[in-house]
């Protein structure tokens, strides 16, 4: 099969023709319809997040099952599963063990400690394998599968308020502005300082005002999600929030925060962090895509190109997703 491989920091991906993976007790093959291309990709790639070997990135997949381990019943053959960015937890943890699978700190991730789907074949643990609408267009489904579950676990950390900021409008950000306008909530949009066409594609998803993130809003936010890996922007969220209002940083890797006074965060205001997912994430969020319902702008790419997708997103060139598919479909 064709992988695309990061075999060395900073490098673009290789291709590689690689024995096709046999699925493990456990596990499902899919043949790989779509993957999404996500800013975590850039940073196994960049070498924000260390990798210890050749790996194939790739964590929104979205295959076809042509393959079962031993004692897999939760998908047949000729199912449609989705492949997230949490790929395995240890199960016996106080974290597994809580309802908190996503600080295991023995979890593994798709695309980062085990191959993802920047390839023709992937395999996973189906026990951590989405089944996905027969019918789903593969490539507008697979950026939900980080994108969405992500932003959808940042959003209900932003909580039931009434003005979100979402400073970064990728691919998480128009999924998380449909859920949100969805709610009746007014969604401010910031994007890198004089993206012009990125504020349109913003105010073209309904929001109620887009601008550069050197703008404060029209008007005080109740919460803020940071997409944009950009630590400098918290205390600018800070600035933008209300008293009591909260930031929430989505991403896995984000540059240093600066250091800020004390009265940005006075007045109960609250910074976190969202780290990873789980799986009650993924089956809540999935639920709820189809009932907004969700529609991902997607631009494809063939799985040769995905260095071009890589390149563009990583300059603010993709509205929306960027999505591998394998063989052109």
């Amino acid at each position: 099969m064709l992988a695309m491989v990061a075999e060395k920091k900073g490098e673009p991906l290789v291709a590689r023709e690689r024995a096709t993976p046999v699925p493990a007790k456990g596990e499902v093959l899919v043949r790989v319809l779509a993957c999404g291309v996500c800013r975590t990709d850039l940073h196994v790639v960049d070498g924000d997040l260390k990798i210890e070997h050749p790996v194939v990135p790739g964590h929104e997949i979205v295959g076809e099952v042509v393959g079962l381990g031993e004692g897999v019943e939760r998908f047949g053959k000729g199912d449609l599963a989705g492949i997230p960015w949490l790929a395995r937890v240890c199960g016996s943890c106080r974290y597994c063990l809580s309802g908190r699978e996503n600080l295991c700190p023995y979890a593994q991730f798709t695309g980062w400690q085990r191959d993802g789907g920047y390839a023709e074949f992937a395999v996973a643990d189906a026990r951590f394998a989405f089944p996905l609408p027969s019918g789903s267009d593969p490539a507008e489904t697979a950026p939900l599968l980080c994108a969405g579950l992500i932003g959808f676990r940042a959003w209900r950390m932003a909580g039931e308020v009434s003005r979100l900021g979402i400073y970064g409008f990728g691919a998480a950000g128009h999924i998380v502005a449909q859920l949100a306008g969805s709610s009746g909530q007014q969604v401010f949009a910031f994007t890198r300082p004089g993206d012009g066409r990125g504020q349109a594609f913003a105010r073209a998803q309904g929001v109620a005002w887009s601008g550069g993130s050197d703008e404060g809003p029209p008007e005080p936010l109740d919460a803020a999600i940071l997409f944009a890996p950009v630590g400098a922007l918290v205390p600018t969220a800070l600035r933008a929030v209300a008293p009591g209002g909260t930031v929430v940083c989505a991403g896995i890797h984000m540059s240093d925060v600066p250091s800020f006074p004390y009265a940005l965060l006075w007045g109960e205001r609250t910074v976190r962090s969202v780290a990873n997912l789980t799986r009650t994430d993924g089956e809540a969020f999935l639920a709820l895509a189809p009932r907004v319902p969700v529609r991902c702008q997607v631009t494809r790419f063939p799985l040769e190109e995905a260095n071009r997708a890589l390149t563009q997103l990583r300059s603010g060139g993709v509205e929306g997703a960027a999505v591998l598919v394998p063989g052109g479909r």
